[in-house]
């Protein structure tokens, strides 16, 4: 993957870890034209934001040019109090490459040599090890960012071949000279929005594979609950045409053909269908399956457009124009397009999790359940339970998901002396969208374990051929539940398949 000022799409990064930096002269007289410009400014003496003046609410502090490496170096320093969980290497990686596209926009002053830094890291697969919490979102990420500034220096801890390893000691080992930031280029790596832009494209490509078996799922429950697929009809959503709710709707249908247990408009009862007990349509949940997951994909679209955006843009400041030649004091920094996006997101999971346990919970209950039993029981024997309480742990679950929906946006907290009094909170919102999809994640392995089970009680040659082979991935690695038994294995078994994509 080639690097320079052009648009990068964030599925580039995702899946492809080469990295090259653009060597050609005219890339490198772009970039160093920015900075040139800057030191020119400097040695004017005149005061330029965070370059020869303190940060934040203390910007009216001045420093002499002598002075502007030791500012470069004190700020990384002082920003190094993250706290919490580590960010993986993963999430690091996407970070490091972020960054790196964003300085090569030419706008932000700094160096070539500092991009070739970048370029190092990715290369050699450093990755630095970073503190998941202490941003507000606003100067962006500062204090995450921090830790990208620090290695780069040769400081503090990163990732080496699957080891936490002290830096300088690394650097050493390797023959890596520490690099010495010129005037504005910690504050460069530092002011943007990498850290939540990179949780953000990281959890999201992991709950596309989710939404994904989520429709998997829906499509079991047309036909196990003997179903009527009318709604799923393309009529019915060319009638009201949003993009999602069509596509979901095509999705579930595709996967529901062939099958010997769905039933047409009207209703067309067999052995399996109560006609005294079935009504003429299906409960909201089933029915409006895809106008509750068609807007999940809609929002899903615009949060991966505006991500794309977000990280291809130049989020730090001030901003470097050595064409008009103007410094301009900015707000990219402000991560609101991230957050609200997350914010959305989170809402839109909770949702998914709230129609995955109302769709479970009539899959379980002999009342609702059109002849499959008390809680999917193969052994009908009074002593044994069925799948009584891995409903309960679904059920478990979905709170826990719902309640981290709460808006990130909308606690702004004011900081930094009142300085950052109107931050985004996107990195919070970022975080909080990635610890839902594991408790989403469970949810679904215990469905899709009931969704196997249903099938045993069904039988399975009157179920789609997509059921019947998703049946058998599941009886691959997990056995029918005849008698009661532990199953907190078997969902952590189901858990990897899902992320595998074996669902989806």
């Amino acid at each position: 993957m080639l690097i320079n000022n052009r648009v990068i799409s964030y599925k580039n990064f995702l899946h492809d870890s080469s990295v090259k930096l653009d060597d050609s002269k005219e890339f490198i007289d772009f970039i160093n034209s920015g900075h040139e410009f800057l030191i020119e400014n400097i040695s004017a003496g005149r005061p330029i934001y965070g370059v020869t003046t303190g940060y934040g609410e203390a910007g009216q502090n001045y420093a002499a040019f002598e002075e502007a490496q030791e500012l470069q170096k004190n700020l990384y320093s002082f920003h190094g109090c993250g706290v919490g969980e580590y960010l993986s290497e993963e999430v690091s990686r996407i970070m490091v490459t972020i960054r790196m596209i964003s300085l090569s926009k030419g706008k932000s002053g700094v160096s070539y040599d500092l991009l070739k830094r970048f370029e190092m890291l990715l290369q050699r697969k450093i990755y630095p090890l970073i503190p998941s919490q202490g941003s507000v979102g606003a100067s962006g990420d500062l204090t995450p960012l921090s830790y990208i500034a620090a290695v780069i220096a040769g400081d503090r801890e990163c990732y080496y071949e699957g080891k936490i390893r002290d830096t300088a000691e690394l650097y050493r080992e390797l023959g890596i000279e520490p690099y010495v930031f010129k005037p504005k280029e910690a504050l460069g790596i530092m002011n943007g929005t990498a850290a939540m832009s990179a949780i953000a494209i990281n959890s999201i490509e992991k709950f596309e594979t989710i939404l994904s078996t989520m429709e998997s799922f829906v499509a079991s429950i047309f036909e196990l609950l003997l179903c009527d697929t009318t709604p799923l009809e393309p009529f019915v959503h060319d009638s009201k045409p949003f993009d999602g709710q069509r596509a979901t709707a095509a999705n579930i249908l595709a996967k529901c053909d062939g099958s010997k247990l769905t039933h047409e408009a009207f209703g067309r009862y067999d052995q399996f269908h109560l006609e005294a007990e079935q009504n003429i349509q299906d409960r909201y949940s089933i029915r409006c399956a895809p106008q509750v997951l068609g807007v999940v994909y809609d929002n899903l679209t615009l949060a991966k457009k505006w991500i794309e955006t977000e990280i291809n843009g130049v989020n730090d400041n001030p901003l470097i124009d050595p064409i008009g030649k103007k410094i301009y004091t900015s707000g990219n920094f402000y991560g609101g397009y991230v957050c609200h996006a997350m914010d959305t997101m989170r809402i839109c999971v909770g949702n998914v999790a709230d129609l995955l346990d109302k769709e479970f919970g009539l899959l379980v209950d002999h009342k609702f359940n059109k002849g499959l039993g008390e809680s999917l029981k193969l052994n009908k024997k009074s002593t044994h339970h069925g799948f009584k309480a891995m409903q309960i742990t679904l059920s478990s679950l979905t709170a826990d998901v719902i309640m981290n929906t709460v808006p990130a946006s909308l606690h702004s907290r004011p900081t930094e002396s009142f300085n950052q009094d109107k931050v985004s909170m996107g990195t919070t919102a970022a975080l909080h969208f990635a610890k839902q999809l594991p408790d989403l994640t469970n949810m679904l392995s215990i469905a899709i374990i009931g969704m196997a089970q249903a099938v045993d009680l069904r039988g399975k040659s009157k179920c789609s051929e997509f059921l019947q082979q998703n049946y058998d991935k599941v009886r691959a690695e997990v056995e029918a539940l005849e008698f009661d038994r532990r199953m907190d294995i078997d969902i952590k078994v189901v858990y990897k398949m899902i992320l595998d994509g074996a669902f989806a």
